[in-house]
């Protein structure tokens, strides 16, 4: 009988294989001697008990193999649908990464982008479809590892395209969002602008109508009272435009405020202001109960000149144009007033800081005007203030100043508050058993005869004084 070589057996002849080897296991169980016929054949009883043990082995054994072939096989299934879903979410993420890019072509529009990523749709779709078809087909990969890897990587550059589309987006959005801050500082600054024009033109001495065709004997304490609160309108609005640069050049203000008036407690954030309104009354009212501010040292003898004097001053200034007239008057008395009140109420730093130099305190220095809105807002304050003066000092009857100290008991004979509908509140809302007193005078008070103009005052609940007065003279 011809051999069989190891190379002509096949998987169909496995089960040959088998029965071979069981028939040469059988034949040495039952004691046939091979070819040697020296070997002794075993005990019955041993022929017996190997008989046991192989047929036991045999048995475990066909009931392990198919167990294993069955472990085998659903681990391949596993790994075969594990590359259909990293395909699934691969091709997704390339449709997701392509709609991202149609969106972005649109606007502004790109044909060529737009075609590209229509085309990237299609071929995904496509490949969806594909991928279903085998899938229902059982056609698997014969490589699930390697499938997956690929997918895995096309994912990722598929979430990538996707950032750098979100990145090209929000860069567009924030280009568009710099130009929209562009256009609204414009805007802000017209309208800023405009609003300084309108404020301008109220504040003119046209708007002094009340006092037109005024005549010195028909003076009396309610023209005094028109005058005062229009230069108290003037103050406030030369306060609000230093405040608003002060706040431009990131000035502290709640330690501006402190460094004014220590120690007061503000209702409101907003009422810090009166902190400042009250420093520039004080520097601007100083000395007003003397003749021209006693700038020049001038005094008159004869009180009725002086009266007639005065008014015709304050006719003269009421009406004319700042500008004309102190290009013509430069070494006026209201010219002097004005540049010595400029140059101790604005100190360097300060100007230093809201300007970045020392350029108007210069030409001030100089004996000039400067040409500036921050120095015509001053001009224009300055202008009532002295028309005020002017106009004290027309009267028949003296005209004083007071102010009250801090920590004056309020009163309503000579007082007025600031903040009138809180003047009695306090932060939670509800009236005060013991009412506030006064912080600081915001702006001064005067008297005409019997006649008393109240003081407006802020107040705040520190330690009560008996009310007083007190004049600048």
């Amino acid at each position: 009988m011809d051999s069989v070589k190891p190379s002509a057996v096949n998987p169909a002849g496995s089960k040959l294989a088998r029965t071979f080897a069981k028939v040469l296991h059988l034949r040495m169980a039952t004691g046939v001697a091979p070819v040697d016929r020296n070997q002794k054949v075993k005990p019955q009883e041993t022929v017996k008990k190997d008989w046991n043990v192989s047929k036991s082995a045999a048995r475990a054994a066909s009931r392990s193999r198919p167990h294993d072939d069955q472990e085998e096989e659903e681990l391949e299934n596993k790994v075969a649908l594990e590359a259909v879903l990293a395909k699934l979410f691969a091709s997704i993420s390339s449709i997701k990464a392509a709609y991202a890019q149609l969106q972005h072509s649109q606007s502004p529009y790109d044909a060529g982008g737009i075609q590209a990523a229509d085309q990237r749709v299609v071929s995904e779709l496509k490949s969806l479809s594909e991928l279903k078809q085998s899938y229902s087909k059982k056609l698997f990969d014969a490589s699930p590892e390697k499938t997956m890897v690929l997918a895995e990587i096309q994912e990722q550059k598929s979430v990538l395209k996707t950032y750098e589309i979100m990145g090209k987006k929000l860069e567009s959005q924030l280009r568009l969002k710099d130009s929209e801050i562009i256009f609204l500082r414009e805007k802000l600054q017209e309208a800023t602008k405009q609003n300084r024009s309108l404020e301008k033109r109220l504040n003119q001495s046209g708007q002094l109508h009340e006092l037109d065709n005024l005549h010195h004997s028909g003076l009396t304490p309610t023209h005094f009272i028109t005058l005062l609160r229009h230069a108290v309108k003037s103050i406030r609005s030369f306060v609000r435009l230093m405040v608003e640069e002060m706040k431009g050049t990131s000035w502290d203000i709640d330690a501006a405020a402190n460094a004014i008036v220590p120690g007061v407690f503000y209702r409101k954030d907003d009422h810090k202001c009166f902190a400042f309104e009250s420093f520039v009354c004080m520097q601007m009212f100083e000395s007003f109960n003397y003749p021209y501010f006693s700038l020049t040292g001038e005094s008159l003898t004869d009180k009725k000149q002086e009266q007639q004097l005065f008014f015709r001053r304050f006719t003269e200034l009421k009406s004319v144009k700042l500008k004309a007239f102190l290009g013509q008057k430069l070494k006026s008395k209201f010219a002097k007033f004005c540049l010595v009140k400029y140059l101790r109420l604005v100190n360097p730093n300060l100007e230093s800081s809201l300007f970045g130099n020392l350029d108007q305190r210069n030409l001030v220095n100089a004996g000039e005007f400067p040409n500036t809105a921050f120095f015509a807002s001053f001009l224009e304050m300055a202008r009532r203030v002295w028309l005020l003066h002017c106009l004290a000092f027309s009267f028949k009857h003296e005209v004083s100043i007071f102010q009250v100290s801090k920590g004056c008991r309020f009163s309503e004979v000579y007082m007025e508050s600031v903040a009138e509908e809180e003047a009695f509140l306090p932060s939670d809302g509800k009236p005060e058993s013991d009412p506030s007193s006064v912080a600081f005078t915001v702006v001064p008070g005067f008297r005409i005869d019997e006649t008393v103009i109240q003081c407006q005052v802020y107040l705040s609940r520190v330690q009560t004084k008996v009310v007083s007065t007190k004049k600048q003279r």
